[in-house]
Parts: structure tokens; sequence; C-alpha cells
């Protein structure tokens, strides 16, 4: 028999339709290593401030209650206020909030869930079985369970089943489905199946899935709220569920990230770079962090990053330039003349014939800077 608890935002004895908010991986007090000191620091205070956020959202939507799937924190230790933020601002929701540790935030003696005081209507769940919580109110059952070490070997969710009671049974769970390797809680999409659940939140992938269905159970990883570098592209948010009273659960996500890291490549062959890139960018990108890389043919003197760097930095939140161009053929040409700099160009150009395509760049770049030198020029 589950725990039961009274669910802070009923407003009647059983809701015709259940609302909920699916999030994970946080990673609050994430280094942001590439980031400047001040836009780090800034970033950091920023993502203090997810709790509230999400908060105000469920009030928003009429969330009856919202599932934590862990990492919220990037480790064990962090800056005390880091989690008092979170809870106080989780505690203006009203409505029961439930957290599953996970590999990077696993419950102990020491993590920020045991060593400050979580609101009433925050449960954290603090052991590797299975523990299930009654909501009668929204005749709902939520199960869960939490991570008690880095690594999680065994399979959390073996041998689950949820009872067939009539109740709406929904599961907050840091794990990993199927993986090469079982280290963060195996997942299998048959343990899946046979759970019985309308909802397994799962969170450690940082990308979302998009529902996914293992027998007559929905499941899904909403991934990271924001990006924290090039490898976490695009939108990130988290997911906003309803399920019917016949227990179809459906789910919506919703783009949360105030700052979105992006991606542009800019093919410059026979085109100014500035006019380039300018034709590439979508109108509004202040709040974004953008890598752009230049392809293409050159000539010699490659690209000048730095100055186009002071021209188009202000338009981003940050800006990160990489020049992967290659030189022109009317380059290699000069490889004919009787001179160094032709013979100088014949060796590279054996290289670069039989090299592969990082190998290819990096000859581009000794030719730049070889020329450069035997004309006299300063290097770009």
């Amino acid at each position: 028999m589950g725990r039961r608890v009274q669910s802070l935002a009923a407003r009647r004895t059983v809701k015709a339709m259940l609302r909920f908010i699916h999030a994970s991986d946080f990673h609050l007090d994430s280094a942001f290593h590439a980031l400047t000191p001040q836009r780090a620091a800034e970033r950091r205070r920023e993502s203090r401030e997810l709790g509230a956020r999400l908060a105000e959202e469920a009030l928003r939507r009429g969330a009856d209650l919202m599932l934590l799937s862990g990492d919220l924190f990037d480790g064990t230790s962090s800056f005390r206020e880091t989690p008092e933020e979170l809870a106080k601002g989780l505690s203006r929701s009203g409505i029961s909030v439930f957290i599953a540790p996970g590999n990077h935030d696993f419950y102990s003696a020491d993590s920020p869930y045991a060593t400050i005081q979580w609101p009433d209507n925050v449960y954290i769940f603090k052991s590797g079985e299975i523990e299930s919580v009654d909501l009668p109110d929204l005749n709902c059952t939520v199960h869960g369970a939490a991570f008690t070490s880095p690594e999680q070997t065994a399979g959390l969710l073996t041998g689950f089943s949820a009872p067939q009671d009539g109740r709406i049974h929904l599961m907050a769970l840091h794990g990993d489905v199927e993986p090469p390797t079982p280290r963060y809680n195996p997942v299998t999409k048959a343990e899946i199946a046979a759970s019985g659940l309308a909802y397994l939140a799962l969170g450690h992938v940082h990308a979302a899935s998009g529902p996914q269905k293992s027998g007559r159970t929905l499941w899904a990883y909403p991934g990271c709220p924001e990006g924290r570098g090039f490898d976490e592209l695009g939108d990130k948010g988290f997911y906003f569920g309803t399920v019917s009273d016949e227990g179809a659960v459906t789910l919506e996500f919703v783009p949360f990230a105030r700052h979105r890291y992006e991606i542009l490549t800019v093919d410059v062959t026979d085109r100014d770079p500035r006019e380039a890139v300018e034709a590439a960018l979508p109108k509004w990108t202040t709040y974004d962090l953008y890598r752009i890389l230049f392809t293409g043919e050159t000539d010699e003197r490659g690209i000048d990053l730095t100055a186009l760097e002071t021209v188009l930095s202000g338009r981003f939140y940050a800006l990160e330039l990489r020049d992967g161009t290659r030189v022109r053929q009317d380059v290699w040409a000069r490889a004919g003349e009787d001179s160094l700099r032709g013979e100088f160009l014949r060796r590279l150009r054996q290289q670069y014939d039989a090299g592969d395509e990082e190998a290819r760049e990096r000859v581009s770049r000794a030719v730049r800077f070889g020329l450069a030198a035997l004309d006299h020029r300063d290097i770009l």
C-alpha cells in the first residue's frame, strides 16, 4: 500500500483530467567553463530561478503535480543558496512535487536533499527501492526511487508492477533505457511494458525524446531545460502532460530555455564572409550562444576572425567563430613557380592530396601562415 498524502492543488474530490509537468537534468551550479567568468556567473544565477519559473508555469497551466527526474544539481556539493532557491521556488506552485535523485545528485546524508529544509509540497525519493505515494484527491499514485551512489548498475524498475486498482499510476525515475553499459539504472522496454504505469517520467538524457510507448505505458525524456554547451543545441524545455479519464497520456513539449546554443555553418566560397553570415543568420539571436563555422574556399589570406567578431559579437549572448575553409585552387596553381614559394606549395600539396579532411584543414592553415611569412604580411 502506498503512502497517502493530500495534494495541495486539489479543487475537487477527483479531477476530470490530471495535468502534470515533467522536467529533469537542471544541473544547477554547472561551471560553464567555455564562457567568460562574468557570463558563467550570470548563467548560474539565472539557473537558480528554474524552480520559481516552473512554479509559475504550473500555476498558469493548472498543473496538479510536478515530476522532476533527477540531476537537478550538477553534483552533491553545491552552493547552499542553490537548493534553497530551488526549494523556495517550488513551494510557490502549491502542488505536489516529486524528485527522484539521479547519478549527479544522488541521495546521501551530505546531499542538498538531506541538508536543507524542503517545503511540505516537495516529496524526495530517498531509497534505491521503489516508493509509492497516493494522492487520493487526484485518484493517482506516484512511484519513484533514488540513486544513492554515482552509479546504479541494478535496474530500479526491475520486477515492478503497478496494481490494477483503477488509479492513475505515474513514476519519476532517473535511468538509461537499454544502454550498452549498465551504469545508470538500466531500464528495458520490456520492463516498461510490464510496469502497468500510465506514464514513466525519465531523466538522464539531455535531449527530448518525444513520446515513446512500450506496451500501454508512455515514457519520455524531456531533456534539460537549459543547454550548457554546443553538445546541447536548440530548444530545451519540459513536458506538459495530461491524463484522460481513460488513462491516455498526451505530452506537449514546452520550450523553456532563456538561452539556446546553436551551430551555424556558412559557406564563404566567392562571398564576403560578413555578408554570408548576415544572410544566414535568423533575425533574433540576442539571447543565444552561437558557434559559426566558416567553410568553402578562400584565398591565401583566409578569414579575419578577429575583425568579424568585433563586428558581430554584440548581436549574441556569446559568440565563437571558427575557420574551417580551404585555400582556393588558384593558390595551388602557384606551385608551378620556380621559386621558394613554389617549392613550399609543392611540398604541402603532396600532404594535402594524401590527407583526410582533418589533415587538409591543417595543411590549409600551414599554407596561409607560410605564404603570409614569405610575403611579409601580418597573419590574421
